[in-house]
């Protein structure tokens, strides 16, 4: 097993791989002069990923890009979804070339948000995650903050250790741990 957010082979065999989603609410629409360089460079910067060492799928409909998916049912969000061999290989296309040049400059596209935006888990190998995954992953990050069901790169976590979602709790169950809580620190 490994510590450092690498991918590994379990004892029974299993292959993870490291799926990440990131959103970003537009500051303009997308064919607008001012996201016109952001725009242009989606093709290119989607061809070196797709040729990088340790990519194995992204999101992208029938043209080749994810322009057209939403997510959170928000028309201003644009999503990206991948999945790479490991955290080191994600790292290594990302602090690269065009994309590293485009991601310095992600405040001119998008706004700035105040919950995570980012989110990494571990799937099998082959698996392709979905929408729905990603939201689960999003929201789970923001409501419990990295945790081997969802991370961060500064944060990470060994492939394996994420169970399926923890279940949601009710509201009397919640509402009488949290009476609990009040009396003991009281």
């Amino acid at each position: 097993m490994t510590d450092n957010g690498t991918a590994k082979t379990t004892e029974y065999g299993t292959r993870h791989e490291l799926a990440q989603v990131n959103i970003g609410r537009l500051t303009a629409p997308l064919d607008s002069e001012q996201l016109r360089d952001f725009a242009e460079g989606l093709d290119p910067v989607n061809a070196v990923a797709d040729a990088s060492d340790g990519f194995a799928w992204r999101l992208k409909d029938d043209s080749g890009d994810a322009t057209s998916f939403r997510i959170f049912d928000d028309a201003w969000l644009l999503v990206n979804m991948s999945v790479w061999r490991d955290t080191n290989a994600l790292t290594a296309f990302m602090y690269q070339g065009q994309h590293r040049e485009l991601l310095s400059r992600r405040r001119e596209f998008f706004e700035r948000l105040d919950e995570a935006v980012t989110a990494l888990w571990w799937v099998p190998a082959g698996h392709r995650p979905t929408l729905e995954e990603a939201e689960e992953r999003l929201v789970h990050l923001r409501t419990h903050g990295p945790t081997p069901y969802a991370f961060t790169l500064r944060t990470a976590f060994p492939a394996g250790d994420a169970g399926p979602e923890p279940e949601p709790e009710s509201e009397s169950e919640s509402e009488s741990e949290s009476e609990s809580v009040s009396r003991s620190a009281s």
